[in-house]
């Protein structure tokens, strides 16, 4: 077995449920069990949140396998993210603030760049800015609905959006609710917050924007590509992820735009028989021999 000293990069809290009731109720009482060590050299670590110092709430939404998945994603594409210098990013329903600060330490080799994360649950404002706090990184965290009250401010200045939507297929009665539930609940089809979400960022992104967003198959995200390409916008899974349960997606969007790295993207994407799926490395992580030796000794 791998030596910690060497390899230990943190314990990700990894269960087969998917965002549910039910999976939400099974997250809220893991036991040690339950938990899968990931591990990759400790160069990385400082790369993205660590799990044991990601605050919690019972009415706010942890990490899990959407959350890693679109961290994932972002780790996938952090040459790229480094060499397009944003000097905004933006998530909007930030929950545990995991994903916008990984994306903080991800990028934190770039000067000036200034981060914000929403949430309409203020409960979900307080964890993450502890979680925030606890990782040494800084973000504007702000209490609203989506970009309520800023997108006026922010029209045309946003290089970097990441989402992870309440995109759960439920009653339309779920939709809003206060608490943990709108983390999740997201209509009959998963759509009805992911449909409000889309014309915000299609105002708040730059000419040189990027946004990434998780998508789930009965979300129909083919359909969502074709109605961003209709406003103008690329597009290309960068992770896809399977569970038990349910198929993830995280898609990558862009203007399809004069800007040099805009057109890079494009040129890549129709390289790449135009959307190919991209798994990062750790999402074959299980693949890998240290992996299969842990598996062996448990």
């Amino acid at each position: 077995m791998v030596k910690p000293s060497l390899f230990l990069w943190g314990v990700a809290e990894i269960t087969a449920a998917s965002r549910s009731p039910l999976s939400l109720s099974l997250i809220s009482h893991r036991a040690p069990s339950e938990r899968l060590l990931f591990w990759a050299p400790s160069k990385m670590s400082c790369r993205i949140a660590q799990i044991h110092k990601v605050s919690s709430h019972s009415e706010v939404y942890e990490p899990c396998d959407d959350s890693f998945a679109l961290v994932d994603a972002l780790l996938a594409d952090r040459t790229n993210l480094l060499e397009h210098k944003p000097t905004l990013c933006l998530e909007l329903g930030c929950g545990s603030g995991y994903v916008i600060t990984s994306l903080a330490l991800m990028l934190g080799e770039l000067p000036g760049v200034h981060y914000i994360a929403t949430d309409v649950n203020l409960h979900a404002v307080r964890v993450t800015r502890e979680t925030l706090q606890a990782h040494n990184v800084h973000a504007d965290v702000i209490a609203t609905d989506l970009a309520s009250g800023l997108d006026s401010r922010l029209a045309g200045l946003v290089d970097v959006i990441v989402v992870n939507p309440p995109y759960v297929p439920t009653p339309d009665d779920e939709v809003g609710q206060e608490g943990i539930t709108s983390a999740w609940a997201g209509g009959v089809d998963g759509r009805a917050v992911i449909d409000r979400i889309l014309p915000v960022v299609d105002k708040l992104l730059s000419d040189r924007g990027w946004f990434y967003m998780v998508t789930l198959t009965s979300n129909n995200p083919l359909q969502i590509c074709r109605q961003m390409k209709a406003g103008g916008y690329a597009s290309r899974i960068v992770v896809q992820r399977s569970t038990e349960e349910e198929s993830l997606h995280i898609i990558k969007f862009w203007r399809d735009s004069g800007d040099p790295m805009c057109k890079k993207e494009t040129a890549t994407l129709k390289k790449t028989s135009s959307g190919k799926v991209m798994d990062s490395v750790l999402s074959q992580i299980h693949r890998l021999p240290f992996w299969k030796k842990v598996e062996s000794n448990d």
